[in-house]
């Protein structure tokens, strides 16, 4: 019988600021890249510009936009969006519909490549508690003493069992090679 392991599972964490510094860079690149798929769903859902730009625990600067980060500061410090010509206008509606594309793209990909490490999830699991079941097909040099024994004795049982069914087999194949009609100690034929 298999023990569940018993875990605490998933819990909400106090929001605070986190004081080992590994943790803190983990972390942050964790949160910003939901952040940045957060915000390329909204571009895509709402048709919206967005222009995020984040510092690193390490005072790196990472950036998203849409359609680009320089236009969305451009517009956001002059208070006054750029006059576009008809032309332009067309270019950038062109541009956004590819971008909105790419965005469903990425998404789809992304939750398909979410479904696949769920798979392989189940499958590492299924292969894990089939080896704790089977424990005679794991690495010999990982079982116990008593385990050793037990195999041993399973391995002796086999090599008579499979001693018995060679014997019975050849005896098989030697009467049927001989059969019944044949040529008796005076050279005829008979039975």
């Amino acid at each position: 019988m298999l023990k569940k392991k018993s875990s605490l599972g998933r819990q909400k964490i106090p929001i605070e600021k986190i004081p080992k510094k590994s943790h803190l860079q983990v972390t942050f690149s964790k949160r910003r890249s939901g952040l940045f798929k957060k915000a390329s769903e909204l571009c895509t859902l709402c048709g919206v510009d967005i222009g995020i730009v984040v510092f690193s625990p390490a005072n790196k600067a990472f950036s998203f936009g849409h359609p680009e980060v320089e236009s969305i500061i451009d517009r956001y410090l002059s208070r006054n969006p750029p006059q576009e010509s008809s032309s332009n206008q067309i270019v950038e509606a062109h541009r956004n519909s590819n971008v909105r594309d790419l965005n469903m793209q990425l998404t789809q990909l992304l939750s398909h490549l979410e479904i696949e490490k769920k798979q392989g999830e189940e499958i590492d699991h299924v292969r894990k508690a089939r080896q704790m079941q089977f424990w005679w097909e794991g690495p010999i040099d990982e079982l116990g003493l008593n385990e050793l024994l037990q195999l041993k004795v399973s391995i002796e049982d086999l090599k008579k069992n499979l001693g018995k069914i060679a014997s019975k087999c050849m005896m098989e194949k030697s009467n049927m090679s001989s059969p019944n009609i044949g040529v008796n100690r005076f050279g005829r034929y008979g039975a």
